[in-house]
């Protein structure tokens, strides 16, 4: 795992070492072991990295990789799973190899398919190759979209990156936040993709590729697309195949991640999905699995230490418990650091914690995520469904009476959830599904300032899905959520959070539910196969019955949440008050400052639950207050590192 970056001149202007090493050194975090630079002999392009050694801890596994002649040259951020295999025939076809690293293998099968290659790939990448010959740039980006690659452009050249802060470091870039990002990220609390924070600063969508040329003539194409069957066209599937379908597939992709010549562990959460994939691991592993947990002090609404434990018993694991107090708030300007900006998921504060703590005993981590966006683990999921076959009339009588009741202070409660569903039952599917998971929906229009909405373009409340809708028809209701939860909440939201904590940390994890035979072979299964009425993960928990304790098996989805309701009626509360209601507040200039007022007020008398609202303000006044400060180009602060 590492970090990446370089550039493509279009001006005849050579590319430059230092600026190459200055964007290269923004990333340390994401690759502390060694670095390296290539630069091109034409001086068209400069490629840089960072290392984080996993698989070959050898200097010959160092980057930039290149062929046997040089003539083509990589920087690779990932792990590729079914590097052996591919290599194996490589060899048989003449390549000669000096490492043992997957990254060698990526080269010399772009020696003989191009950037065909690309879809011969079993793991999670962002990828850059330069190829001397043809004078040509390749980028591309896994499947699932688990490790992020930046794109900046302008007329004198395109620049990439793992991560936007490189473009920070360059005297050739300029970077200035796009206002027509704000009202997408306050709707869902990050920006969609391929859009960003930034002007001029784009995201290489998840299993897609781009190919720029010397002249700067560009295609970007998706080598990969994930698709659920049309409704009429599901296949039946005797269940017992199916579960054992499911298991195949699931503990071969556990296998594959356990390739490491460093520690590994993984996050055990006491969830479904952790628990199975530490069961599989404890299977395959000849020593006991490492296995991490963090609970929160203040909420035991939002604990699942307990369930952690008793997994961990189960399989008996070296266990490492860790408790969040309202003290983790310090975390913010670390955290709008780590993701180039404001990211409007409060839970990136025990993920940047567990991640931090995890470091000091392995370098490499399993984890569940993607098992609740591939199984329906959500119960939103369920909403969705249901509200297709209530009728309309029926919805708004019930949201009438709900509405007279007061907001509970812990928006897991089951009122909260049972409020939030009929308040949206008015409204089209797409967009009730939308509101479920907005931070301001209908809202947003008092959040804005009608002056700065002004400059803007029309806002798409559903700009997340604009590209999708035509993937989504013909579909069932459950496979159009499950489509854009995969389209966008997943790559968006929990792989940035996951990827960027991880990698703040130097940190290594792995998905086994995103490994692609796995994906697309449930993608395909009947719905009921994945949710039954309120049941979720159908087909999972019965491929797995035998690995998960009872309690697991009955007990409800939790999520990684923070208590921030109780956090800022207490311990945060002055923390909140000063920054949000500060005079000088810099958000003043585009948001309402009577509304955000409004917010504080109603939450700390406990009218009403705006933890969520709160946050993604929070950060977005933080981020706004440190800008000046990366567009200077000054160093990270010391504090940042810790």
């Amino acid at each position: 795992m590492c970090g990446i970056c370089g550039e493509l001149r279009f001006d005849g202007a050579p590319a430059d070492r230092a600026e190459i090493v200055g964007m290269r050194d923004q990333l340390l975090h994401r690759g502390p072991d060694s670095d390296g630079v290539h630069l091109s002999p034409r001086g068209r392009a400069g490629l840089g990295f960072r290392r984080l050694r996993i698989i070959d801890l050898s200097p010959n596994a160092s980057q930039p990789m290149a062929n046997e002649d040089g003539s083509v040259q990589m920087v690779f951020n990932g792990e590729i799973y079914n590097y052996k295999d591919l290599r194996q025939g490589l060899v048989a076809r003449g390549h000669r190899f000096r490492s043992q690293s997957d990254s060698e293998t990526i080269v010399h099968l772009y020696e003989e398919k191009g950037a065909d290659c690309i879809a011969d790939l079993e793991g999670m990448f962002g990828l850059a190759i330069w190829d001397e010959r043809a004078q040509r740039l390749t980028l591309a980006r896994d499947r699932a979209g688990k490790k992020p690659l930046f794109v900046y452009r302008n007329a004198r050249l395109l620049a990439f990156a793992s991560e936007m802060k490189s473009f920070f470091a360059h005297p050739d870039i300029t970077i200035a936040p796009d206002p027509e990002a704000v009202p997408y990220y306050f709707i869902y609390g990050y920006v969609p993709a391929p859009a960003t924070f930034y002007k001029h600063v784009a995201q290489l969508e998840p299993g897609s590729l781009m190919t720029v040329e010397a002249d700067g003539r560009t295609t970007t194409r998706r080598y990969w697309q994930l698709q659920y069957p049309e409704a009429r066209a599901v296949r039946d599937i005797d269940r017992r195949e199916a579960a054992a379908g499911v298991r195949e597939r699931v503990e071969r992709a556990v296998e594959r991640r356990l390739m490491s010549d460093v520690p590994l562990g993984a996050f055990l959460s006491g969830g479904v999905d952790s628990t199975i994939v530490v069961g599989v691991m404890s299977r395959l592993m000849s020593e006991p699995v490492k296995t991490f947990s963090i609970g929160f002090e203040g909420d035991p609404n939002y604990d699942e230490t307990s369930y952690a434990r008793m997994v961990a018993d189960r399989f008996k694991t070296d266990h490492t418990e860790f408790r969040v107090s309202p003290s983790a708030i310090d975390l913010v300007e670390k955290l709008v650091w780590h993701h180039d900006g404001p990211f409007g998921d409060s839970s990136a504060v025990p993920t940047y914690i567990v991640s931090k703590l995890t470091r000091e005993k392995v370098t490499v981590v399993l984890t569940g995520d993607g098992g609740d966006e591939l199984f329906a683990g959500y119960l939103r999921f369920y909403a969705a469904v249901l509200s297709e076959r209530i009728p309309p009339a029926a919805g708004r009588a019930a949201h009438a009476l709900l509405s007279q009741l007061p907001v509970p202070a812990n928006d897991r409660a089951l009122l909260a959830r049972v409020q939030r569903f009929f308040r949206s039952m008015s409204l089209p599917l797409y967009d009730r599904m939308t509101r479920w998971n907005a931070l301001f929906f209908e809202d947003l229009d008092a959040l804005l300032r009608p002056e700065f909405v002004a400059t803007l373009g029309p806002i798409d409340r559903l700009r997340y899905i604009a590209g999708e809708r035509a993937l989504m028809d013909g579909r069932s209701t459950l496979s159009k959520v499950l489509h854009a939860n995969f389209k966008s909440y997943l790559p968006d939201d929990l792989l940035v959070k996951a990827d960027r904590c991880t990698m703040a940390n130097s940190l290594e994890a792995r998905s086994p539910f995103l490994d692609r035979e796995l994906v697309e072979y449930v993608a395909g299964l009947p719905d009921d196969l994945k949710l039954h009425g309120r049941r979720t993960k159908v087909i999972l928990r019965e491929a797995f019955a035998d690995l998960l304790p009872p309690a697991i098996q009955r007990r409800g989805k939790m999520g990684f949440g923070v208590p921030l309701g109780t956090w800022f009626r207490g311990d945060l509360r002055d923390y909140m008050r000063d920054l949000l209601l500060a005079p000088d507040a810099r958000y003043r200039d585009m948001l309402s400052a009577p509304f955000v007022e409004t917010l504080v007020s109603r939450h700390l008398s406990g009218e009403a639950n705006y933890g969520h609202q709160l946050w993604s303000l929070l950060c977005f006044e933080q981020w706004l207050r440190l800008l000046p400060t990366w567009t200077r180009r000054a160093p990270q602060p010391a504090a940042l590192h810790s």
